[in-house]
């Protein structure tokens, strides 16, 4: 048996006695070439489990496999289209550049109608690019950054605080890691504003080793004609500049084939040259090579699609030698569907016809070009009459007569005849003609209206005009430059998603700092459940015009603050106006934190809000809070507090939270089940079920603590201290006839001794039989004790038919409270309300079951 097993560095394998026992049957042998494969061979056949070198990667460039024949037959296709694309936009681009010659950003030397004349332009298109890109910065890109996030689906605790990280994380990773975002940005805007359409690259670069999100200017995008954007656009073509050491450092890395491309050809648009000239540059030291990097569904040979349809690719080629660099997939790898992957952003300034939108130029070019005229005449024609020409006779001679005179000075003439002003003439020069003044104003003026620059003329309005009317009226000023902001908004968001893709997909698992909550390992979970969006505002497009809506709001919630959460009113307010800290300014429910009942208790006492929290002891709590508010010397301090009313009305608010959520906890235990989530919305049915289910745990609530009700009011009673006395005095009474009825007895045996003493000397006197005088005495004490005991059964029947009418009273409460309790515990123990009760747990699992999905 073959192998190239070290016995020194691994161990012997289990089971060699077992192969040693095998005999003549045959041995497998095992060849290891390389880690990653194994060779073995049993009795003649060979199982080979090397890995396959020649598998093609899915983002290989597909150029590297192609026959040149077929490269040199896409090269010409391809460039053929762009060429086509080039030619259909001709008058875009010559539009462009004629509005570039408006811009002023060169003094122009003019020698006509003369040497020097006035070469100055009109700043009206200058002036409303300038406007633009720094409102729109401003509002795109604050301070704190320019995302912000929305939870997708359900909002609980867990994803607001990756909602809270991803938004820190995404503001992090523009304004500190990805330093060259705000230029481009602002370039971008610049650009837009003038072409009317500007387009961001966004994309990974293994170079940088992170994302990055580059201007591309419109010349530089070419989209064939009768596309509406570049996003649903088959063709678009990026064209690039690079140097011969940039070329060369990707060929090396391997993106692009490494093939001789020679001396970079000199191939620029009219653009570039316009730009260039503005610029101060010259195109003739430009070295650089002309990449065209074309998006296109394409009909690749050797890789046709089994249906017949043109599939998504990106294939760069060299211009000036019509070189295929690079052809590569530009579909996801699990895409069924291979649909084409963005790459391109495209920002609108305003859509006209054609893909690429009206920009100012577009817009008040004309109005630009109309005032460089008219501010041209006007100087010029000042020029002329403060330093007029005129004629001059051959014969009259000035002394330096080719330079002015200076002011102050007198020069030598000679004069062939006659005087001076005989042989001079001046030309009849007007002054600036008012005319002109006039119609540049008006120029300037409409031009500024239609660029949305104008000021607003707020001087003439009353100070103390509704902020309704304020409102309308700037609303109606800005409403342009708004429908703008918002298409910027809505083409941020969806280079933020490209963005947030890329970072989720491409950086490591764990943030690079410590998050404010959470685990700082939650990052790409963080980003699958939360969406980004630009924290600039599509319904308002400058600060101004946002503090006008919150001061149109406050003032409607002065006239019913019982309907609006002020608190959040003004803590929203806080945060347009820019100032920092504004949570700590303005602290509002959703920022509290669950606390002890003393500490409730101090916050009410200093005015700081509280909030109650549906897991807490509520029984505790109330009681905490009730036992502060009975306290006589607490009670007496607050009342000497002119913020009393305030202070018991906040504590009678919170108290009342905590008892809402005590009733919910009681309904639950009836139930037998959890309730949903208070803030969870209920689809029809669910509400319907639901709420029959509450309405039977709710009335068995109302039974028992009735119930209870009656114990305590029957408690209460016996404990009252009316019917205390009254069982005292019955008491009293009671031992009042008991010790009278023992007086009279002993009165009567006395009585009767007294009597039968008497009688003896009676019947001794008058000679009465002793015996005779005995009974009749003997009949006497009998009536009198019989007299007597009819007295006292009296007094006894009356006392016990009062001690029988208070415990009847007392038996009627409590045969009353029995009778409640019996029924309740009947209707609790009858089988069809078990039977019901079961039902009702069918119901709500059923529920619970509905609600778990809707989450899904």
């Amino acid at each position: 048996m073959a192998t190239n097993m070290v016995p020194s560095l691994s161990q012997a394998p289990l089971g060699l006695s077992a192969l040693e026992d095998m005999g003549d049957e045959p041995m497998i042998e095992i060849e290891i070439e390389n880690p990653d494969g194994v060779r073995i061979g049993l009795d003649g056949m060979e199982i080979d489990l090397m890995p396959d070198e020649d598998v093609e990667s899915f983002d290989a460039n597909l150029a590297e496999d192609m026959d040149s024949g077929e490269l040199a037959k896409v090269a010409s296709d391809i460039v053929e289209m762009v060429d086509a694309d080039i030619n259909s936009r001709k008058e875009w681009v010559d539009m462009y550049v004629k509005g570039l010659d408006v811009l002023g950003m060169k003094y122009e030397e003019r020698t006509e109608p003369w040497l020097g004349a006035c070469g100055v332009f009109s700043t009206v298109l200058t002036e409303a690019a300038v406007k633009f890109q720094s409102e729109t910065i401003i509002e795109t890109f604050p301070a704190a950054g320019p995302v912000k996030t929305e939870i997708v689906g359900a909002i609980d605790k867990l994803k607001e605080q990756a909602a809270e990280r991803v938004r820190d994380d995404m503001n992090y990773q523009l304004t500190e890691v990805m330093t060259e975002y705000r230029p481009e940005h602002e370039r971008m805007l610049y650009n837009l504003g003038l072409a009317g359409a500007a387009f961001k690259k966004v994309y990974f670069d293994p170079s940088l080793d992170r994302q990055v999100a580059m201007f591309i200017p419109a010349e530089d995008i070419i989209i064939p004609y009768g596309a509406s954007s570049a996003a649903t656009a088959e063709r678009l073509t990026h064209v690039m500049r690079k140097t011969k050491n940039e070329l060369k450092k990707l060929q090396v890395a391997g993106f692009y084939v490494d093939e001789d491309l020679g001396e970079p050809v000199a191939i620029h648009t009219d653009v570039e040259k316009k730009k260039a000239e503005d610029q101060g540059y010259s195109l003739t030291d430009d070295d650089r090579y002309q990449i065209l990097e074309v998006h296109i569904d394409y009909d690749l040979p050797g890789y046709e699609d089994e249906d017949g349809i043109a599939l998504p690719y990106i294939i760069t080629i060299e211009r000036g030698t019509n070189t295929v660099l690079a052809i590569r997939r530009n579909w996801n790898e699990d895409d069924k569907r291979k649909l084409k992957r963005q790459h391109f952003v495209q920002y609108t300034y305003v859509p006209g016809f054609g893909a690429y939108g009206l920009g100012l130029i577009h817009l008040i070019g004309g109005y630009a070009r109309a005032g460089t005229s008219l501010i041209r005449q006007l100087i010029d024609a000042g020029t002329l009459s403060n330093l007029p020409g005129g004629l001059k006779t051959r014969g009259l001679r000035i002394k330096d007569d080719d330079t002015p005179i200076n002011p102050g000075e007198f020069r030598d003439v000679d004069v062939p005849s006659g005087s001076v002003k005989d042989n001079i003439m001046a030309l009849p020069y007007k002054e600036p003609s008012q005319v002109l003044a006039g119609l540049l104003d008006k120029v300037t003026e409409e031009g500024r209206r239609l660029g949305s620059i104008a000021d607003m003329n707020v001087s003439d309005m009353s100070a103390n005009s509704p902020v309704g009317t304020t409102l309308a009226l700037l609303e109606r000023q800005l409403k342009t430059m708004s429908a703008v902001q918002a298409r910027i908004h809505y083409s941020m968001k969806q280079e933020f998603q490209l963005l947030r893709d890329i970072i989720r997909d491409h950086t490591p698992p764990e943030y690079s700092y410590d998050p404010s909550e959470g685990d700082r390992k939650a990052k790409q979970a963080d980003y699958d459940m939360v969406s980004v969006i630009p924290v600039s505002d599509p319904n308002s497009a400058t600060m101004a015009q946002r503090i006008m809506q919150y001061q149109a709001v406050i003032q409607l919630a002065q006239g019913a603050p019982q309907i609006y959460d002020l608190p959040l009113l003004h803590r929203q307010m806080i945060e347009v106006l820019g100032i920092k800290n504004a949570d700590k300014l303005v602290p509002i429910d959703d920022d509290m934190t669950p606390r002890d009942p003393v500490s409730e208790n101090m916050s009410f006492l200093t005015g700081k809000p509280t909030k109650a929290f549906i897991y807490q002891d509520h029984d505790a709590h109330i009681a905490v809070h009730t036992s502060m508010m009975q306290d006589p010397i607490v009670m007496g301090q607050i009342g000497q507090n002119p913020m009393a009313q305030q202070i018991q009305a906040a504590i009678m608010a919170h108290v009342a939270e905590h008892v809402a959520f005590q009733y919910r906890q009681k309904i639950q235990e009836q139930l037998g089940a959890t309730l949903p989530a208070p803030d969870i919305e209920l689809d029809e049915n669910t509400e319907v079920q639901m709420s029959k289910l509450v309405a039977q745990a709710s009335a068995q609530l109302l039974a028992m603590d009735k119930a209870k009700a009656a114990q305590q009011q029957a408690m209460q009673q016996a404990q009252d201290p009316i019917m205390q006395m009254q069982q005292a005095e019955l008491q009293i009474k009671k031992q009042e006839a008991e010790i009278k009825a023992l007086k009279v007895k002993g009165d009567l045996q006395l009585k009767a001794e007294e009597l039968s003493l008497k009688a003896q000397e009676s019947a001794a006197r008058i000679g009465e039989d002793p015996a005779l005088a005995a009974m009749r005495l003997q009949q006497e004490i009998a009536q009198a004790q019989e007299l007597h005991g009819l007295e006292m059964a009296a007094k006894q029947l009356e006392l016990q038919q009062a001690q029988a009418q208070q415990q009847q009273a007392q038996m009627q409460q409590q045969q009353a409270m029995q009778q409640q309790q019996a029924q309740a515990q009947q209707k609790m123990a009858h089988g069809g309300q078990v039977h019901e009760q079961k039902m009702r747990h069918a119901d709500l699992d059923r529920i619970q079951r509905l609600l778990q999905g809707n989450k899904e």
